[in-house]
């Protein structure tokens, strides 16, 4: 049978001569008594979460060109940044960056199995911020660590807020973010609302980023015509409303995008494990919610950052609705600030940060999503029980993002 043979090592290799397969599940008898069965558990429970734990999050990932291209196709990436070398090369880069929301979605993912496997909801992002560029054979790791924890009483979930960061294979530090975890409790008893361990010294968050951004080659060729001024700074102006004519059909293909970008929760590709959920998290797997943020950033993409130099990062982000294989997703942006930039220091401002907030919607145009609720659709759903007022049904997702844009074409 193939366990035997003779193992040698030799240099850096260890070699083996193998025997012939010969079937051996027969003979061995089979054990049905609870001690010998064995069923590995994942994620963690609210008592956990305890304040200044650091999880170093398992596998690690490393990205390919083929890969960063497939996923900005795939959610509708209009920059060429993202898409185009020659153009990445002629604005600094040293070759194709990664999307940073794929960044992100990676970062999250890589954390599910520590952070939110045993998860109810996702409740919030805050703080994102993108620090420098991901290059294709960079390998990304991810660690978390435990800010908060609030217990609401016995039977209910609680509410963990965590900071996580991915690093390169250097240790430096490409994406941080802090999030809300809706964690259910493991047992009945009290947990210690004042519990903490030391923090871990090495964890490498940084509460004042400093962002890595490259600047333009000016002898580099920079291919012309392949963005317009449409997307320019100046076109933006605080209060505009811009409705994302086009939709995106989700389709079953969330599935694999889940495991694809390495998020282990059932929750998304697990039929057995969704229906048996109660409320509106049951039923079909539910799109991972990271994707469902990618496809509305594409929709946004074509008229809003074609321009932009860099994402600079997403914060008070929502997941108002589940959405499932199936819906149409529609995106609406509104122009929150614009703040002008010198940054080549010749006193005229050639860049500038565009404050957004873009809302995502299901199963509705957005230009219809907009006539029906008009201004309330961008109140925050969060904010609406308490107000009185009802959560909007076709409304799925809401976030701030700061983008820097250029005011001249490249």
């Amino acid at each position: 049978m193939s366990t035997g043979g003779d193992w040698k090592r030799r240099g850096r290799l260890l070699t083996v001569s193998a025997r012939a397969f010969e079937s051996m599940a027969a003979d061995v008898a089979v054990e049905v008594d609870p001690a010998r069965v064995s069923t590995p558990s994942y994620g963690h429970y609210l008592e956990d979460f305890v304040p200044g734990t650091v999880f170093v999050h398992p596998r690690g990932v490393t990205l390919s060109r083929g890969v960063m291209l497939t996923y900005a196709t795939t959610f509708m990436e209009a920059n060429p940044l993202y898409l185009n070398e020659a153009f990445a090369k002629s604005q600094g880069y040293a070759s194709l960056p990664a999307a940073p929301h794929m960044v992100m979605n990676l970062a999250l993912s890589l954390g599910v199995q520590n952070d939110s496997e045993k998860a109810i909801a996702n409740l919030g992002y805050y703080d994102v911020r993108f620090l420098r560029p991901v290059y294709s054979g960079a390998t990304l790791f991810g660690q978390t660590r435990v800010l908060a924890r609030r217990d609401r009483g016995l039977g209910k979930p609680g509410i963990v807020t965590v900071e996580t960061v991915a690093t390169d294979e250097a240790g430096i530090v490409v994406v941080q973010y802090r999030r809300k975890i809706f964690v259910p409790r493991r047992g009945e008893g009290d947990i210690d609302p004042d519990v903490r361990i030391a923090a871990a010294a090495e964890f490498p968050y940084e509460p004042e980023p400093q962002l890595a951004i490259p600047v333009p080659d000016p002898q580099a060729f920079a291919p012309a015509g392949v963005t317009t001024t449409a997307t320019l700074l100046d076109t933006f102006e605080p209060g505009k409303i811009i409705v994302h004519p086009n939709g995106r059909t989700i389709t079953d293909e969330h599935i694999q995008w889940t495991y694809r970008v390495m998020n282990t929760h059932p929750l998304h590709y697990d039929r057995l494990y969704s229906s048996s959920r109660q409320g509106p998290m049951s039923g079909e797997p539910v799109v991972y919610g990271g994707l469902v943020f990618g496809w509305l950033l594409g929709l946004a993409s074509r008229d809003t950052t074609e321009n932009a130099i860099w994402d600079l990062g997403y914060h008070d982000g929502y997941h108002t609705q589940p959405t499932f294989a199936g819906d149409t997703l529609g995106a609406l942006s509104r122009v929150l600030a614009v703040t002008p930039l010198d940054t080549t220091g010749d006193g005229t401002p050639d860049a500038g940060i565009v404050r957004m907030q873009l809302i995502g919607v299901k199963n509705i145009a957005p230009a219809h999503a907009l006539e029906a609720h008009g201004a309330e659709l961008f109140e925050l759903e969060s904010g609406k029980r308490r107000a009185g007022k009802e959560k909007i049904p076709s409304k799925v997702f809401e976030i701030e993002r700061e983008v820097l844009i250029r005011r001249h074409l490249p």
